[in-house]
């Protein structure tokens, strides 16, 4: 039953999203944050004064600026909204683009807001190399450069590939299975492409070149059509991790993506189009190492709060961050029972997930959440769940519906 202060999703947008040392290289993430909260005003039928609040995820502040990078409130002031409108940078790992659709439901809810946008937006090429020890003189010898992208390992803990892989294996998901499920993703995708699903999420960017001149980038970078099983199986494991590589884990990306949300009232009030209902945005987390099970423990926790069962999920997205992901949880869900888990996975990532379509980790969660939303539209409506995981295994969980 429809109710006067749900939350409601008005738009969904994002930017094609580009692989490491592509088109978008040189793109700076509030950039790409600017492109999207514009092309959500106008699928919204919104003005900038009509937005109340803005709420993004970035997990890379520092290419933009080493200190107080309020990547927020430069996308806000450069989308051209108010200036007395608050903003946030979320930074929760994998899982930012979600809890800032998470930050901004609540304040809706609680009336501080009548219509919000939120999302993510990351470039990973540009993340800067970090000198440590400098600030103070060296007495001997040289400075040494970190990459903050090798091996993207927290200190004290395992790379996440590591522990995805082990936490794969001990839940009986191998290698193969792994290269199956990305071989999955890479040939959803290319169908969801053909069927022509892309074009109501993609906003065209026109980038700049040399000399004045300008690209125009219109389409993901990362899938791969010419993907093969052969192929999967010869490629190298990474980071010491037993069972991930570069074909069963997205890239290093860049993109952006966000959502146009309301109140159904303000929504009514404004003449916005409604999507779906936001029934909420669900946080936990688990055991650092935990990172390739906690999708399917916030999936749990926030069916249990909505009162909703898994078997009322017409379509899941889980986010891609490795193949073990969704393997690991749909197992977990289906609590080892075959068939269930057969037809549990026949509803999870339908159109490909971020193997295929890239990971600017900033930017997924609201991806998966407004593809999740695209899907049940195209369905003619249903109950669907959006789950990510983010590092030292911390999870969030949208539940939706499309009436």
């Amino acid at each position: 039953m429809a109710h006067q202060d749900d939350v409601v999703i008005c738009a969904y947008a994002r930017t094609p999203f580009g692989k490491f040392g592509g088109a978008l290289k040189d793109m700076p993430a509030v950039e790409l944050g600017v492109r999207m909260v514009r092309a959500l005003l106008e699928r919204a039928s919104l003005s900038e004064a009509q937005v109340d609040e803005l709420a993004l995820g970035c997990c890379i502040p520092a290419e933009t600026q080493a200190v107080a990078a309020v990547v927020a409130r430069q996308v806000l002031l450069g989308a051209g909204l108010p200036v007395d409108r608050p903003s946030i940078t979320l930074d929760r790992a994998c899982c930012s683009g979600l809890s800032a659709c998470q930050w901004a439901w609540r304040s809706l809810r609680l009336g501080e807001a009548g219509v919000a946008i939120a999302g993510g937006t990351d470039n990973m090429s540009r993340t800067p190399h970090v000198a440590q020890g400098l600030r103070w003189g060296l007495r001997v010898g040289g400075a040494s450069l970190e990459d903050p992208l090798q091996g993207m390992a927290y200190k004290r803990y395992n790379p996440v590939s590591v522990d995805a892989g082990e936490v794969a294996l001990e839940h009986g998901v191998d290698r193969e299975l792994q290269d199956r499920w990305a071989l999955r993703s890479q040939e959803r995708y290319q169908a969801a492409l053909r069927a022509g699903h892309l074009e109501a999420e993609l906003v065209p960017l026109e980038v700049p070149g040399r000399r004045g001149a300008t690209t125009r980038v219109t389409a993901d970078e990362l899938p791969r059509p010419d993907s093969s099983l052969e192929a999967l199986a010869a490629l190298p494991t990474v980071y010491g991790s037993p069972t991930c590589t570069a074909g069963n884990a997205p890239g290093l990306d860049a993109g952006a993506a966000g959502l146009a949300l309301a109140t159904r009232a303000r929504a009514g009030a404004l003449g916005l189009p409604v999507l779906a209902r936001l029934v909420g945005v669900f946080s936990t987390a688990e055991a650092p190492r935990q990172i390739a099970s906690v999708p399917a423990a916030a999936i749990r926790k926030a069916l249990a709060r909505a009162g909703w069962k898994l078997a009322d999920l017409r379509r899941i997205e889980i986010n891609e961050a490795f193949a073990a992901m969704p393997l690991v949880s749909t197992k977990l869900l289906a609590e080892g029972d075959g068939a269930d888990l057969e037809e549990l996975r026949a509803r999870v990532n339908v159109n490909g997930g971020a193997i295929a379509i890239g990971h600017p980790i900033g930017a997924s969660g609201a991806r998966i959440l407004g593809s999740l939303v695209l899907e049940l539209r195209r369905l003619g409506g249903g109950r669907g769940a959006a789950a990510i995981c983010g590092g030292l295994a911390q999870g969030d969980c949208a539940l939706v519906e499309v009436e």
